[in-house]
């Protein structure tokens, strides 16, 4: 399937295809790619299968997004990912490598632990509705250190309104659940280009024996949504690395 995909930059330049985490949507990129890469790069985003624009449609597994990544973005190119995204680049390049020149991984979901997962999924059965763009973004567990402007500005963008006014996400609940159940299982080996690894230390989902297995690593203040809490960091390590 063909995602439905957002796009910055010229099409003469580099491509950087940018992949979102769980729940989240393509337009995630887009501050970073407005403000910063489109002068570098022709930015790419897909919203993955069971978010945003893109078809909710099943099956939600691993082998499935990276076969609608493989149909959505057929040439070589650079690819950047972000928590679930992060691990999806890491399966892609393990079964289409000729896809891959560089990898980027923002602090990624590389495994989530079982008991994790499992304790995530069952929260998330449930729909996600809030009494506003605020109050969602006020409830996250990592919202202490984020830029509350810039987390607002992007999930307005990736929620619908309801009759009442409550806004709810724009994400199936059934992908959210099916996902953390593939996160639970090991990754395949890191990629065999280029790879940067940024992440987040306090935020602790990157673990050390994560981290040891690749010689690229960039750290950062802050929680998992590296594009809140350490915007400029992550675009300066993401531009000198490409570049």
């Amino acid at each position: 399937m063909k995602l439905h995909v957002h796009e910055w930059g010229e099409s003469s330049l580099p491509t950087l295809v940018c992949l979102h985490g769980v729940t989240a949507h393509g337009e995630r990129f887009k501050q970073l790619a407005e403000e910063r890469w489109s002068k570098r790069f022709h930015v790419l985003a897909p919203d993955l299968r069971g978010h945003g624009r893109s078809s909710w449609e099943p099956p939600w597994t691993f082998a499935q997004h990276v076969d609608d990544l493989a149909e959505t973005f057929p040439k070589p190119c650079n690819w950047l990912g972000h928590s679930f995204g992060g691990r999806l680049v890491v399966e892609l390049a393990a079964r289409h490598p000729e896809l891959v020149r560089r990898a980027v991984l923002l602090d990624p979901a590389l495994h989530v632990l079982p008991h994790v997962a499992e304790y995530i999924a069952n929260q998330e059965r449930a729909e996600q509705i809030y009494d506003s763009v605020e109050a969602y973004v006020d409830s996250r567990s990592d919202a202490d250190g984020l830029d509350r402007a810039r987390a607002i500005a992007d999930m307005s963008l990736h929620v619908d309104e309801l009759p009442d006014g409550r806004i709810r996400r724009r994400s199936s609940q059934a992908a959210v659940v099916s996902i953390y159940g593939e996160l639970a299982a090991q990754p395949p080996a890191p990629p065999r280009v280029p790879t940067l690894l940024l992440y987040a230390p306090d935020y602790g989902l990157v673990r050390d024996e994560h981290v040891r297995q690749y010689e690229n690593v960039v750290t950062v203040p802050g929680g998992h949504m590296v594009m809140w809490s350490a915007f400029d960091a992550t675009a300066d390590a993401v531009e000198q690395f490409l570049d």
